[in-house]
């Protein structure tokens, strides 16, 4: 099956960012720089390359510095979604469907980015295997050895034919969660709650064989304490990367 043109996203940039105090006490987590470039941009960035222009930001911390930031860029097509109470990912998602077309949507987190291989493209990839039909979530997954900055045991085994398993009892998995995926429009419309998290509905989808996930090519930064900003730099510096 062939599902529609993915043509909305919305990055998700409405955390606190505790772990990244001191800088977080100025600045919200998503404008932290790496290489002298927002996170945010880079995901924007990332969009735009893809042709998608319907971006959705949502913010809470420090919500008049994201504000400032959004109005500098001038992309017309990028809107906030004020959040004055944390709605958690799931809730916050909910929240900005209004602002998020009719179809199925890219999300990104705002705390992490990405550097395809040469001649790929993950959301390219993630737009062709999407099947609207047999999925609820597909997500963007890095293999353990091509991830910095996370510190976990990994999440999932990716199985043949897709599907992603919840790392479980296992001590580790080769596979990471990046924040990135394409998520059902119709799995958020059908909530009822206000504030609710994600990972429920990911095991939900998963007990119902709709969790896939597709594997990046290319290398993933996750930025998630001020030590995570340099090393970051280190190995893009080491992997040749541009900003």
């Amino acid at each position: 099956m062939i599902s529609d043109p993915i043509t909305h996203a919305m990055v998700l940039a409405a955390g606190l960012g505790t772990r990244m105090r001191p800088i977080t006490n100025t600045i919200p987590k998503p404008l932290v720089k790496v290489k002298g470039r927002a996170l945010l941009d880079r995901n924007i960035d990332q969009l735009h390359a893809r042709g998608v222009r319907n971006i959705v930001v949502n913010g809470h911390h420090l919500m008049q510095k994201m504000e400032a930031h959004l109005a500098e860029l001038g992309d017309k097509d990028v809107v906030l979604s004020r959040e004055p109470d944390l709605l958690d990912q799931g809730g916050g998602i909910r929240q900005a469907l209004p602002d998020l077309g009719d179809g199925d949507f890219f999300i990104l987190n705002g705390d992490a980015f990405w550097k395809d291989d040469v001649g790929q493209s993950a959301l390219a990839s993630l737009e062709a295997q999407w099947d609207a039909e047999q999925m609820d979530f597909l997500l963007l997954v890095a293999p353990m050895t091509r991830s910095t900055g996370f510190d976990g045991p990994g999440d999932f085994f990716l199985e043949t034919g897709g599907q992603l398993m919840f790392r479980g009892e296992a001590d580790h998995a080769p596979f990471v969660y990046t924040g990135a995926g394409i998520f059902s429009r119709r799995i958020f419309s059908e909530q009822t709650e206000r504030v609710f998290p994600l990972v429920p509905l990911f095991r939900e989808a998963r007990q119902k064989g709709r969790l896939f996930g597709t594997q990046l090519s290319g290398h993933w930064f996750h930025i998630g304490t001020p030590a995570a900003i340099d090393l970051a730099e280190q190995e893009m510096t080491r992997l040749g990367l541009m900003d």
